[in-house]
């Protein structure tokens, strides 16, 4: 898959239209529902990977990167089950929808619920 803004160029996507591939979450991962989800990869900045992420229907564990990312549509309620250097965050549930910015550190495991979807723009660490 190619970049939708490759470096070198000027150019915008539609962030809440562009075609987002979703496919079936993997199994291990999944806690209930039938999510899926998938990844339209937008390029990188001064070494981050940019892109947008949908998840749709059901709840889901992931151990997250390093990444900040802006909820174009939908939403989501993602429980923070571990957290590396802060274990008084651990049992946080955050609320995210529309317009909100979040901050995921490298390493924290989360449990996201999503009872119809989330669409983000995020910018990814390495």
């Amino acid at each position: 898959m190619s970049a939708l803004l490759p470096g070198g160029r000027n150019a915008a996507v539609p962030g809440t239209r562009v075609e987002v591939e979703l496919e079936a979450v993997d199994p291990t991962d999944v806690v209930s529902g039938a999510p899926v989800q998938g990844i339209a990869e937008l390029g990188a900045v001064g070494g981050a990977e940019l892109g947008i992420w949908e998840l749709r229907d059901g709840t889901v564990t992931d151990t997250e990167v390093d990444e900040i990312f802006i909820v174009l549509s939908g939403g989501a309620h993602i429980e923070l089950l571990e957290v590396p250097g802060a274990p008084e965050e651990v049992g946080s549930v955050v609320e995210v929808a529309a317009g909100d910015v979040m901050r995921l550190v490298a390493g924290t495991r989360t449990r996201w619920t999503v009872p119809d979807h989330i669409r983000k723009v995020y910018v990814a660490g390495e």
